[in-house]
């Protein structure tokens, strides 16, 4: 199974998406990110809650453009923010588009409260994330206590 990431920067949200598919499925499932405007880093505050949440170290990690995926086929798309969901070109190979409406971490000023947002942001994605594999049948046997929502 292939599925695909989609925001704006692709710099936060999706990235980490893809970090904790890749994570969540145990390589079952292939992830990939992309922004239909990308910031050209990977917001740092991405990388460093994945690690303290989840465990998560993924150097693979890095911005992309959706056009270097133009033409590859996806059994899902998933659409993190409604800029994305407006902005985003269509698979018709896709089986699913999905589109999940979150806030931007980064976009907040305070560094406490976008320390904060983000935690939030990869919370529910967590969450989202092993949900939707649950119900695509593409989930792992979980072992004990993989559910890790911290703060």
């Amino acid at each position: 199974m292939r599925v695909l990431f989609l925001c704006t920067g692709n710099s936060a949200r999706s990235q980490m998406a893809e970090a904790l598919l890749r994570h969540l499925s145990q390589g079952r499932v292939e992830a990939f990110s992309a922004g239909t405007a990308p910031a050209g880093e990977v917001h740092p505050l991405a990388r460093a809650t994945l690690l303290q949440q989840y465990g998560i170290r993924d150097d693979s990690l890095r911005s992309k453009s959706v056009e270097e995926f133009t033409g590859a086929a996806f059994d899902a798309v998933i659409t993190v923010c409604d800029a994305a969901a407006a902005a985003c070109p269509s698979w018709p190979a896709t089986r699913a588009s999905i589109h999940w409406s979150l806030p931007d971490p980064a976009a907040i000023r305070d560094a406490a409260a976008r320390t904060r947002a983000f935690a939030d942001v990869a919370n529910a994605l967590h969450t989202r994330i092993t949900e939707w594999l649950a119900e695509s049948g593409a989930t792992p046997p979980s072992p004990a206590g993989e559910s890790r929502e911290r703060r």
